[in-house]
């Protein structure tokens, strides 16, 4: 009797409580973004080549007078077949560039750009309109989203997590 009231306690003792670490998370988020306008101008400049094979050149071609306000002008060049009867090629290449604008720069109402400069390279974004953009996360978990207007982005998401170790 012993015997077994000695074992008895050595594995009552030595089986330890059984024990579990359980987490359980819950999260939730709405984001709601509205995208913003925006402008990119780039003035270019004038620029002018000029090449060729049995030609003369007489008048050399030029860029104008600047006068500020305006763009750069040009005057084209003359040329002569120098040797008559043989072939021939001439290229003139003339590219104006931007003159100066009155709209230099842009002013973004309501996300709505209303002028622009108007320079040979010009990007626009338009802008969002929130309009009815709304999101509501309620106490007992419940998400609502209304959708906004042009440009406008709404996300909503429930995480639930559970480990158990």
């Amino acid at each position: 009797m012993r015997r077994f009231l000695f074992v008895s306690c050595l594995t009552f003792f030595a089986v330890s409580p059984a024990s579990a670490d359980i987490t359980h998370a819950i999260k939730s988020s709405i984001s709601l973004t509205v995208d913003g306008a925006a402008s990119q101008a780039n003035r270019i400049g004038s620029s002018l080549s000029v090449s060729g094979s049995n030609v003369t050149l007489g008048t050399v071609p030029k860029f104008g007078s600047y006068s500020a306000g305006t763009a750069l002008g040009y005057t084209p060049g003359e040329f002569t077949i120098t040797t008559a009867g043989d072939s021939f090629s001439y290229s003139e290449t003339f590219i104006g560039g931007d003159n100066t604008p009155t709209v230099l720069s842009t002013t973004v109402t309501g996300g709505v750009v209303p002028a622009l400069p108007t320079f040979g390279s010009t990007v626009v974004t338009s802008g969002g309109t929130a309009g009815t953009l709304a999101g509501t996360l309620a106490t007992d978990g419940a998400l609502t989203i209304t959708a906004g207007g042009a440009g406008t982005a709404a996300v909503a998401q429930v995480i639930q997590e559970l480990s158990i170790r």
